[in-house]
């Protein structure tokens, strides 16, 4: 069966949408302070945020990739199969491994890795969700 291309934009999308209110609103202070960005200077802040745009432009592209690999799977996946529970597997075999392991050894401080771990994996959880729901229902 045919993975649905509108389904892996739209799903893609949502993510994007989805990890811009994680990182920004919800915990954006915090991330700030994981990062040191909150002793920056304002000056120094917006220059650091207008040279985001490349890697923002990455971050849509590993998106769409993550979303057609899912898509591939769901499509194929037997009938009494879940879509969730697919991507529940694939968050906890590939991705909380992979985010762990970049925390961990990411440089960051000792006192912030459980919670740079919790934010990180929390918000893939909840694309990999908006993504089955997405390619399921498209």
């Amino acid at each position: 069966m045919q993975p649905s291309y509108l389904g892996i934009i739209v799903a893609s999308a949502l993510q994007f949408i989805f990890g811009a209110i994680w990182y920004m609103p919800i915990f954006g202070k915090l991330w700030g302070k994981i990062h040191g960005f909150d002793k920056l200077s304002k000056a120094e802040q917006e220059k650091m945020m207008k040279a985001m745009g490349p890697f923002y432009l990455l971050q849509i592209v590993t998106t769409l990739i993550t979303s057609a690999v899912l898509a591939l799977f769901i499509a194929n996946l037997p009938q009494d199969w879940n879509a969730y529970g697919m991507a529940a597997f694939f968050w906890l075999g590939f991705i909380v491994p992979t985010q762990i392991s970049a925390v961990i050894f990411g440089g960051i401080e000792r006192r912030w890795i459980w919670k740079k771990i919790g934010i990180m994996t929390g918000g893939s959880f909840v694309c990999m969700m908006i993504a089955a729901a997405v390619l399921k229902a498209l």
